[in-house]
């Protein structure tokens, strides 16, 4: 299967800090994300998931090395990469569910004959037609959650990037939005990068699952596949194997950062 998403070399290097310090976020980054796949970077708190979501989103440009989209070498933001964030206050608040869906339309210039009928499908989609008019305020978190990955997905982008945007959901919603993206992946099929701390999310949702190393230059320490049936099942023999596989990896390298310290 081609990639989607392709990065080589990468090394990601913040400067600016009050004594003139840099700070190494990323260094010999190897990712290539398949065409179609749902991905999920897994990582403890600090490892640069973000980072490297940015980069691919055209935010922030690599110090050394380079990120391609389908061959083509990111420099910048486009449509053709949406990004979904983990707090609800990219929304607008004075904008209905529909003005906040059709927002990205209408600031390229489509006509209405040619936003309104793809606005309408992703309203159904991710089943807030019903709730069209009203305002953020007015909705749950995870239909504010479902409101921005339909404007998103009104832009119609290839790829999409999820940082964490169920992290402040409560349990039983969390759970809810997780079985709600899968049907719109399965029903869309766009590329997914995905960002999360929680091992079973990562499980439930992903076809692959890559594991960061801890920072300072942080890097993918190993990819595993999903190989589970969909819809998934958390109590399977095969849902909790891996899940143990991946904490003895995010375990090991907790332990060796931990080594690291402790010797210097």
């Amino acid at each position: 299967m081609p990639s989607a998403i392709r990065m080589r070399d990468v090394e990601m290097n913040f400067s600016g800090g009050r004594d003139g310090s840099a700070y190494l976020a990323l260094r010999g980054v190897q990712l290539d994300v398949r065409d179609g796949e749902f991905f999920c970077l897994l990582g403890p708190s600090g490892c640069g998931k973000t980072s490297l979501l940015n980069l691919i989103a055209g935010f922030v440009t690599p110090t050394a090395g380079q990120v391609d989209i389908r061959g083509h070498a990111v420099t910048k933001p486009d449509k053709d990469r949406g990004v979904v964030f983990q707090s609800d206050r990219a929304l607008f608040d004075w904008l209905t569910v529909e003005e906040n869906v059709s927002f990205g339309p209408r600031m390229r210039g489509l006509a209405g004959t040619n936003w309104r009928g793809v606005v309408d499908d992703m309203l159904r989609l991710v089943g807030l037609w019903d709730h069209r008019s009203k305002l953020p305020r007015e909705l749950s978190g995870g239909m504010k959650q479902r409101v921005q990955i339909a404007r998103v997905l009104a832009n119609s982008p290839d790829i999409l990037l999820m940082d964490e945007p169920f992290a402040a959901l409560d349990a039983y919603t969390r759970g809810v939005m997780q079985k709600e993206v899968t049907r719109i992946w399965d029903a869309s099929r766009r590329t997914v990068v995905f960002v999360t701390h929680d091992i079973a999310e990562a499980i439930w949702l992903a076809d692959r699952i890559g594991i960061m190393t801890r920072g300072p230059g942080s890097r993918i320490r190993e990819i595993f596949e999903v190989d589970l049936p969909r819809p998934r099942e958390r109590m399977t023999a095969g849902f909790i194997d891996l899940f143990n596989r991946l904490s003895e990896a995010i375990d090991a390298e907790a332990g060796h950062a931990q080594h690291q310290e402790a010797t210097q």
